[in-house]
């Protein structure tokens, strides 16, 4: 398949892109550069979309990035930069004379209420009690095509793990030096998935014809809580992890609202994802941590 994928430079998109090479499909990417086997955002909402059988949206601002102050001028940026590019994808879909056959678009989990005794699948309510959750309805609205020429598949994703980027990437430092531990109280949920195994729901989302709607992209093994998934990463770095980064700490980098992303989570299950017939290579998350630092 000739597969478009907007934002797909960045660490998600890079594995779903060797991914997809490495299974002989043809892949062209959406950014803000100019560049071979590119387009940019300004070529596609001048010219419209190039013929393709599929695409993939996966563009939008870091939220947790550290050095970024959680004030409007940001806010904005996140919004934007997942509600623009979907928005733009979406109708240069429902403008082409000839339509991909699928259309994906990842979002996440902060689509669900935290909580510590609830389980969400697929079909569990959510979407309107924060700013996050509200973004992601926003952003899932947006992508909604009209008609049913194209399927369309959003998935939902957890924290992404994996080398060289992701959530790891600014744990690793304080883990690898003994200063690691749980965030706040520990008992949150963190419902997680392996970057290899994101890259593979997507790319089963659009080779299998049969999947459509909603599929959660995060580990069967999704009962991990916080504690539990620092004392796994200090295990497979053979360093102790019992120094708790206490909530007022994180509240203080981040600001009250994106801290919640944090010290609160959602225990979160891929059923639908199961069923459709994905079969993960990173179901537990000791393996998935020794492939992540290995």
């Amino acid at each position: 398949m000739r597969v478009l994928v907007g934002g797909g430079s960045g660490f998600v998109g890079t594995a779903l892109t060797k991914l997809l090479k490495a299974r002989g499909h043809e892949v062209t990417l959406v950014s803000r550069q100019p560049g071979p086997g590119r387009i940019t955002w300004d070529e596609l909402a001048r010219s419209g979309l190039p013929t393709c059988d599929a695409a993939v949206n996966l563009a939008g601002e870091n939220i947790l990035n550290p050095l970024r102050r959680w004030n409007e001028a940001f806010q904005k940026e996140v919004l934007s930069s997942r509600l623009e590019t979907t928005q733009m994808l979406a109708e240069a879909i429902a403008k082409t004379p000839q339509p991909p056959q699928a259309w994906v678009l990842v979002t996440g989990v902060a689509y669900y209420q935290p909580s510590l005794t609830a389980e969400y699948d697929e079909d569990s309510p959510g979407g309107d009690f924060d700013f996050f959750s509200n973004l992601v309805t926003k952003w899932e609205a947006a992508a909604r095509l009209p008609g049913d020429s194209t399927r369309q598949v959003v998935v939902r994703s957890g924290v992404v793990l994996g080398r060289g980027g992701g959530a790891i990437g600014h744990m690793l430092l304080p883990f690898r030096l003994g200063l690691g531990g749980p965030i706040g109280s520990g008992h949150q949920f963190f419902p997680w998935i392996h970057i290899r195994d994101l890259a593979g729901i997507l790319t089963h989302a659009l080779e299998a014809n049969h999947v459509q709607g909603v599929l959660n992209g995060v580990a069967p093994a999704s009962t991990t809580t916080n504690a539990e998934f620092a004392q796994a990463l200090g295990a497979a770095l053979g360093r102790p992890a019992f120094i708790p980064l206490p909530s007022t700490v994180v509240q203080a980098v981040f600001g009250q609202e994106r801290a919640i992303m944090l010290l609160e989570g959602q225990k979160v299950v891929p059923r639908r994802t199961l069923s459709s017939g994905y079969q993960y290579s990173f179901p537990e998350l000791g393996a998935a941590l020794k492939e992540v630092i290995a």
